[in-house]
């Protein structure tokens, strides 16, 4: 292990820390040798561990933002301390704009934007009274820089998580740096509602000049550098992970029509 990234002593708090990309975020940070407290809505039937160490487990809804302060102070009670938040919990299900209700739009937004200011500042809260301060990291998503079509509430949310994180950086400096990490293409448990069968998941990566989509542990790997203080001088800035990004539909088109001109 790194030395710089030993997290010997300190508390880390991973929200949606149960499945998928958050759960691989929380086992990363345990085998650095952090505390590490995961949240979601109902408790899973196992939680993250390494070698003999699991997370906490707090229920906690994090769109409330009585229920997400209420987290914050029993973490700092219960350890004396918090941290690293990583903001994880989010997402959002294939729906078409034109005809999904505003309701859904504004739970949409409520949950991937107003629980990440919710819980940044309840975070916060601890961290500013603490003489080594903190990190908030937000776990954005490449969403917010390019189309999203059938997430164009979800994208949009992230594009703002990403303000949100260059201005809570200016206003919470010097003592809390907030970051945002953002992936692309992430393979989780639930890839197969999104890309059918293990051929539409290798067929999706072959898109990605990588040659493959993101484990959980990539994301974990980066939130563990960004928290360390190799990256002390990072704040109000956004870390992209998406294996190179995706080739250019111009050059498939372009590739074709040659083909079928030589055919």
């Amino acid at each position: 292990m790194n030395p710089q990234q030993d997290f010997q002593q300190q508390v880390v708090l991973v929200t949606g820390g149960t499945k998928g990309i958050g759960r691989a975020i929380a086992e990363g940070f345990l085998a650095a040798g952090a505390t590490v407290v995961v949240c979601a809505r109902q408790q899973p039937e196992t939680l993250p561990s390494h070698a003999g160490h699991s997370a906490e487990f707090e229920a906690c809804d994090v769109r409330e933002a009585t229920a997400v302060q209420a987290l914050a102070q029993a973490i700092a009670q219960r350890h004396g301390r918090l941290d690293v938040l990583i903001h994880n919990a989010g997402g959002s299900p294939a729906v078409n704009a034109a005809t999904v209700s505003p309701r859904f739009h504004e739970g949409v937004i409520r949950l991937n934007l107003l629980a990440a200011l919710h819980m940044a500042q309840a975070a916060n809260a601890v961290m500013q009274q603490q003489a080594t301060g903190g990190v908030i990291v937000f776990i954005g998503s490449i969403s917010a820089l390019r189309p999203s079509p059938g997430t164009a509430a979800y994208g949009a949310a992230k594009a703002a998580v990403l303000s949100l994180a260059s201005s809570l950086a200016v206003e919470w400096a010097p003592k809390v740096r907030v970051v945002a990490v953002s992936p692309g293409l992430v393979r989780t448990e639930q890839s197969a509602l999104h890309y059918g069968d293990e051929q539409g998941i290798a067929n999706v990566g072959a898109t990605i000049p990588a040659g493959r989509m993101a484990e959980p542990r990539d994301i974990a790997n980066a939130c563990l550098f960004v928290a360390s203080p190799q990256a002390a001088y990072m704040s109000g800035s956004n870390l992209l992970l998406h294996g190179g990004g995706e080739k250019p539909a111009f050059l498939g088109a372009a590739h074709n029509t040659t083909a079928k001109g030589q055919a």
